[in-house]
Formats: C-alpha cells, sequence, structure tokens
C-alpha cells in the first residue's frame, strides 16, 4: 500500500529539491508536505 502512496506522491505532490527550496525558510505547508512524503517513503521502504 505504501509503496502504491509513495508512487502517487511522486507524480501528484510538488518536489522541494527540485526547486532549490532552503529547508529553514520553508513555510509550515511545505514542511507538512515534507514530512509526509518523508514518512510514506519510509514506510514503503520497510523500515
Amino acid at each position: 500500500m505504501y509503496k502504491l502512496l509513495a508512487k502517487l506522491n511522486k507524480i501528484l505532490l510538488p518536489s522541494f529539491t527540485k526547486q532549490g527550496l532552503d529547508i529553514s525558510k520553508a513555510k509550515k505547508w511545505q514542511m507538512a508536505i515534507i514530512g509526509y512524503r518523508a514518512y510514506v517513503t519510509k514506510k514503503a521502504l520497510g523500515n
């Protein structure tokens, strides 16, 4: 389930690393997306 969700995230959600976003200057909604993507990726990898 998490692998499918990770693939959907890659397609639907923005990649802030490609945009060159500085984490210290990220807005709260951007931090929420970063945290969510990290959580789903960790679960998809099985760690």
